[in-house]
């Protein structure tokens, strides 16, 4: 590299930092709303948790069903949002992230109004299968489009506000009816109006002068905004294999399956096993399970009364509320990693705790209050732990590690292991629970949290400040060569 060479790059490095630097003064108003609106979907999913959490004790007695039936409803919409979750990329890819946010608005309005007028088991079964699809749907979209319009600075906060919904959703969910739950779906379809298409989508599809007017409306200045256009510009030409990104316009998304699971590269192979990897933690930890049947994790425990049982529930909502506040806050301060050690580590250890509570009471015939106490702190200590780590971190790092031509269908199918895993803990959780207790079934959760921590150490590189553009070169093979690997070293120097 001669000197004039080193020199530009070093002026290009400053420049970018300078653009940097500007957006760590404060938060563009513009993407924050928009990530407002598109995270707004994510509470679809806090809302159904909240009210199952609390009705399944009701559902159960009034409509006379058993416990696999009871696993059956509270599961079927965890697996039948994997449907939506991988039909979502390759939609989003057609039609656009924002017309695909008010698909997924529009399903759930069906199954939540299904839901909340059904005289039955089918008729609630089916309603929850319509508003699975939905939910599988806004829980890929919400953090891609969010990640896709915020400057790099930021990502993390504003990538983690859909978790901030769904822990809303659940607090909301806890004192409100299913009926109810169509009322956020309405809102979100007004709102869509207000927001833009995805800058990078557009940029795909070869409409690069929309693209510079969103740019300019979430960036603070008109020159970050070019700044941000030309690295995009210049990720698609490579992403999509030409020299500029106009020649695309017809695509949509053909081509993406094979490469991600046929014949992918060995960065590609890494960024799958990191992005499936923590979706798969993010469920097998229980978190759902934890949630949708606390009330009868209690009541075994020896709490019979239901105002008490509802109370457990709402502590629990406001520990999770709390500190997915102060994870979303500090993402992009701390970064991905360290929060999300912290938080397996603590849920291991507070998983640990419970199932030793658990076994006591168990044994106990007195059913002593101090140890209900300590399981109704471990289980908050639990869901808090998960708010600070994985609940959060698990939607912003799937939606920011694949590069631009496989995001939406490569973080759909990371999702789709999410759901898949969801349902099968949530209808597997009371059965294999009265077979080797309560707190048997905790204590193989601490494990499964031991195993995420190490997983997480080894394979999940930090995100945090980087654009999406360069989070790529994270799992690239390490003697890769060109001009990304010096840009990489000049920002280093």
């Amino acid at each position: 590299m001669d000197a004039n060479e080193m020199e530009s790059q070093q002026q290009k490095a400053a420049g970018e930092d300078d653009f940097r630097h500007t957006s760590t003064a404060g938060l563009n108003k513009f993407s924050l709303l928009c990530a407002l609106l598109a995270s707004t979907n994510s509470i679809l999913l806090g809302y159904d948790i909240g009210v199952m959490s609390g009705a399944v004790l009701f559902i159960k007695e009034n409509l006379k069903i058993t416990s696999v039936q009871v696993e059956i409803l509270v599961g079927s919409l965890n697996v039948l949002s994997l449907v939506g979750s991988l039909a979502s990329g390759k939609t989003s890819d057609f039609i656009g992230r924002r017309y695909t946010i008010v698909l997924a608005a529009a399903t759930f309005l069906v199954g939540a109004l299904l839901m909340g007028f059904a005289p039955s088991f089918p008729l609630l079964l089916s309603g929850r299968i319509v508003a699975g699809i939905g939910v599988g749907y806004s829980l890929m979209i919400a953090p891609l489009y969010t990640a896709e319009i915020s400057p790099a600075m930021k990502r993390g906060f504003l990538t983690s506000l859909p978790e901030v919904f769904i822990v809303s959703g659940i607090l909301l969910g806890y004192i409100v009816n299913f009926s109810l739950s169509a009322v956020p779906a309405i809102a979100i379809g007004i709102g869509v109006t207000a927001m833009p298409e995805s800058p990078r989508w557009l940029v795909m599809k070869g409409r690069t002068d929309e693209a510079k007017r969103v740019l300019i409306k979430v960036s603070d200045t008109v020159q970050e905004a070019e700044f941000r256009l030309s690295e995009i510009m210049k990720a698609a030409a490579m992403d999509l294999g030409e020299a500029t990104s106009s020649n695309h316009s017809d695509w949509r998304g053909q081509g993406v399956w094979k490469e991600l699971l046929l014949n992918p590269s060995k960065p590609v192979c890494r960024i799958i096993i990191a992005a499936i990897g923590i979706n798969f933690f993010m469920q097998a930890s229980g978190n759902d399970a934890v949630i949708y049947y606390c009330p009868e994790v209690f009541k075994d425990a020896g709490i019979q009364d239901k105002r008490q049982l509802f109370g457990v529930n709402v502590i629990m909502g406001v520990a999770k509320a709390t500190f997915v506040l102060i994870s979303a806050v500090y993402l992009d301060r701390f970064g991905r990693r360290p929060l999300l050690l912290l938080g397996s580590i603590g849920m291991a250890v507070s998983l640990a705790v419970l199932a030793m509570g658990s076994k006591f009471l168990q044994h106990s015939q007195t059913k002593p209050l101090w140890a209900i106490i300590v399981c109704i702190i471990a289980v908050c200590a639990d869901v808090s732990f998960f708010s600070i780590g994985l609940g959060p971190i698990a939607w912003v790092y799937s939606s920011e590690i694949f590069p631009l031509r496989l995001r939406a269908q490569g973080t759909g199918l990371a999702i789709s292991v999410n759901r898949l895993v969801s349902g099968v803990m949530s209808m597997t959780f009371l059965t294999i629970s009265e077979k080797i207790t309560f707190g048997g079934m905790f204590f193989v959760l601490s494990g499964i949290m031991v195993v995420a921590t190490l997983f997480f150490f080894y394979f999940l590189p930090e995100t945090k400040n980087k654009s999406l553009e360069e989070v790529w070169a994270l799992f690239e093979d390490k003697d890769r060569t060109g001009d990304d690997k010096r840009r990489m070293q000049m920002r280093e120097m």
